[in-house]
């Protein structure tokens, strides 16, 4: 049985007419009345920037591209008894723009510990009406303990202080005299610092202490915005001075590091960079770590049992200091802890500067078996990965190092969190969950060395520019992992945000984001997903996402050049994705409304009204005269009132309408004996666009011989009406149903009005939970009476088992 039946009379009438006018036919949405929103208008001249010398209209940097460079050559050492960091920094400030600078800012993103501080004070709390524990201990921490950088002195090359303004978060040095383009200016800043105590007051640095009965007391230490660091001075904002709230992460400079850090003696060091000084290891451990090179699996550097015997015997005195050296870096952080087991193996790539990159993962016995198993293992395949998607690694060291930071990155080095559990009866175990989340978090943070540490996009103001981008690699490479891995990425995992309520473009600042990881994280990675397999295909993607990684590799791109590269390269024009899924909150839901099925009506009487005869057959008999069955009327009864017409029908074929057939034959042309000749069925789908974010079409069709085809209709369908239009396909098959989005790849958000015909909904009905027992004070305060009498008396508590 066909969907429906409509014999449409289309004679002198071309498909191609017939097909345009369809196409302009639509129902109830009338667009010359003004409710006309042409979607796929461009952005350039309206929101997105001018192209300039600096960065062009192709998405690539411009012949007058720049950016600032800055040197550091830092010692800092760690007071484990005080939780304190004490450092000195020689900071060189080379001026690569065409401006004069009469000063300079720095960020101090540690300042947001300070009790006064602007994140501090725009804390909000929601209305509810409990409290968690882990803020009540956060409130009592702040009220003894604020961070922050103390003892600043800042002085210049010949030892005079400097005068330094602080505004919140931000510091602003005034320089003696204007700094000419291609200047270079020398200062030096000394600080302490105050770690926190992660686990209390959160943060992304911070220390963690094994003091609960039965641990053995030690600590971990990781250093991260621990040093005053240069802000950003860009072509396209000038400073960057949006002040660290806690959310938006750092914007910052390139430049070559040589930083000393002193810690106790009994200490492994983990750093961004090289370990200059390898003699500060033992022969055993270099001569591990020169076999760990070529190693198909983790060697231990420092094993497991030359870090318990440091735990159990601390050295409450003496110092040693490692030596990193980083280049063309921009950030540095570091991990100190007796506790570190270190363990590593060399990653091969075709890299003339970097053919083994050393994967390496410090970690206390805690986290062991885990960590032993799967950190290293996920740092190399991260870089297998990457590598293939953007570029080749250019640094000789990724490190994953275990501690209270559930996840944070830095260049060569990140912070992350998963760890095996021990019951009460003291055995050991993981779960899924922490194996999957320790795998994804290692592919997640050591990924960030692509974005944003190499591609040095603005974090603050665009997080979905290192976050989006770097989730979206980040599910590739748990997909390449195991074809199972819960992996964020998937289109319909993202829908049930996509049609709340609480929500903002995500080309939102990060500080206003009402939902940050759905936001910055999830839905970006899901929409370049859907581009990638859905709306450019793989080679496309591919070839454009690379383009844009190597032109912005080591440079600070702008979401204009991310959009202007993909569509650049892919040779695709995509505004109208990027104005859907990055610039409003609407939502994938198309409606598959109606399908008609017509053929062209026969130039034989004969068979028309044979034809028509059938559909009328098929109508149903009147209720009234169905009823009347049995009564004979007038007609039946009366010979005398039956006359031609009641011998004849509407149906019977006349004279004349033969007369008038052989006459159109005679006057028909070849075209149109050929376009009568033509016997497919021509089928028309209403597609409406209810959720708002135009998408292509993702068309599956089954016919009645069994077989199926699935047409990949391109958004432009919507271009000129984005909310319902009509589409075509003519088969000499016949359908029996279709359906939108067979494979759930573009994120649709309702699948009820993707069949026709319509499938019923199909659900499973769970029966309520009992309802709690009421109040009962007496029950409670285990006071009872008798059946006999009204009296109380108090029950025996029993004895507890």
């Amino acid at each position: 049985m066909r969907i429906g039946m409509l014999l449409a009379s289309v004679a002198g009438v071309s498909l191609m007419a017939s097909a345009a006018l369809a196409q302009q036919s639509v129902g109830p949405v009338d667009q010359s009345r003004g409710t006309f929103e042409d979607k796929f208008r461009q952005f350039e001249g309206e929101d997105w920037p001018t192209p300039t010398d600096y960065r062009n209209a192709s998405g690539a940097p411009g012949h007058r591209y720049w950016q600032q460079q800055v040197d550091y050559d830092i010692d800092v050492s760690l007071d484990e008894a005080r939780r304190t960091l004490t450092g000195r920094e020689a900071v060189t400030y080379t001026n690569h723009s065409p401006d004069a600078l009469g000063y300079l800012w720095l960020l101090l993103d540690q300042q947001n510990y300070r009790r006064d501080s602007l994140a501090e004070r725009s804390r909000t709390y929601s209305a509810s009406e409990t409290v968690s524990v882990n803020e009540v201990l956060r409130v009592r921490r702040m009220q003894d303990w604020e961070g922050g950088f103390n003892d600043l002195k800042v002085t210049g090359p010949d030892g005079r202080d400097l005068p330094f303004t602080i505004v919140d978060s931000m510091m602003r040095i005034e320089l003696p005299r204007p700094l000419a383009t291609g200047e270079s200016f020398a200062f030096n800043i000394d600080f302490s610092l105050p770690l926190p105590e992660t686990n209390v007051v959160g943060g992304r640095s911070g220390y963690e202490c094994f003091t609960k009965p039965g641990e053995d007391g030690n600590c971990l230490f990781l250093a991260a915005q621990w040093f005053p660091r240069l802000a950003v001075y860009s072509d396209y904002e000038g400073w960057h001075n949006a002040q660290f709230l806690g959310a938006g992460e750092f914007t910052l400079e390139f430049g070559d590091y040589d930083v000393s850090i002193t810690a106790p003696a009994d200490h492994t060091v983990a750093a961004t960079g090289e370990l200059q000084n390898t003699d500060i290891l033992s022969a055993e451990q270099r001569a591990r770590l020169a076999q760990a090179r070529t190693a198909d699996a983790p060697v231990y550097i420092v094993t497991p049992a030359e870090a318990a015997a440091a735990e159990a015997r601390p050295v409450r005195s003496g110092t040693r200091t490692w030596n990193f050296s980083a280049d063309n870096v921009r950030d540095f952080g570091w991990a100190s802890s007796r506790k570190f087991i270190w363990d590593a193996m060399g990653v091969d790539q075709e890299s003339a500067e970097h053919p083994v990159v050393m994967a390496m993962s410090f970690y206390p016995k805690e986290a062991r078996p885990l960590w032993d198993a799967y950190s290293t293992r996920s740092i190399a395949h991260t870089i297998d990965v990457y590598n293939q998607f953007a570029f080749t690694y250019p640094y000789p060291t990724a490190q994953s190092v275990n501690g209270p930071v559930g996840g944070m990155e830095y260049p060569m080095i990140t912070f992350n969190g998963p760890r095996p559990v021990r019951g009460d009866d003291g055995s050991l175990t993981y779960t899924e969950r922490a194996k999957n989340g320790l795998i994804g978090v290692v592919i997640h943070e050591v990924g960030h060395t692509y974005f944003p540490m190499i591609v040095n996009s603005d974090e603050r103001q665009w997080t979905w520019m290192d976050e989006g981008l770097n989730s979206f690699l980040q599910f590739q490479a748990e997909k390449l992992w195991d074809a199972d891995f819960p992996a964020r990425g998937e289109p319909s995992s993202i829908i049930e945000y996509m049609v709340s309520q609480d929500q903002v473009p995500v080309m939102t600042q990060s500080d206003s984001l009402l939902q940050f990881g759905n936001n910055a994280y999830a839905k970006p990675a899901t929409a370049l997903v859907i581009l990638r397999e859905t709306v450019l295909g793989r080679e496309l993607f591919d070839r454009a996402f690379r383009e844009y990684s190597q032109r912005w590799a080591f440079k600070r791109p702008t979401p204009y050049d991310f959009f202007r590269t993909m569509e650049e390269s892919s040779g695709v024009d995509l505004d109208w994705f990027w104005r859907g899924w990055f610039y409003s909150t609407d939502h994938v839901d198309i409606a598959l409304e109606s399908v008609t099925a017509a053929t062209l009506e026969s130039a034989d009487p004969e068979a028309r009204n044979r034809a028509a005869r059938e559909r009328f057959e098929e109508e149903p008999i009147s209720r009234t005269v169905e009823n009347n069955r049995g009564i004979e009327t007038v007609v039946e009864r009366d010979p005398a009132t039956r006359d031609f017409y009641n011998e004849t029908d509407r149906f019977t074929t006349t004279a004349q309408q033969r007369r008038d057939a052989e006459s159109a034959a005679r006057r028909a042309d070849a075209d149109r004996r050929a376009a009568q000749g033509f016997d497919d069925n021509i089928y028309r789908f209403t597609f409406r666009n209810v959720g708002g974010l135009v998408m292509p079409v993702i068309l599956k069709l089954t016919y009645s011989d069994g077989s199926d085809e699935t047409i990949r209709i391109p958004a432009e369908i919507w271009r000129r009406n984005s909310q319902q239009v009509i589409w075509q396909h003519v088969s000499s098959k016949t359908l029996v149903s279709a359906e939108v989005d067979p494979l759930r790849e573009t994120a649709d958000a309702n699948l009820a009005n993707n069949h026709f015909p319509r499938r019923i909904d199909e659900r499973t009905l769970r029966l309520s939970p009992a309802p709690p027992p009421g109040e009962n004070r007496m029950r409670d305060s285990d006071v009872e009476v008798s059946p006999d009498s009204t009296a109380t008396r108090v029950r025996r508590p029993t004895a507890a088992r």
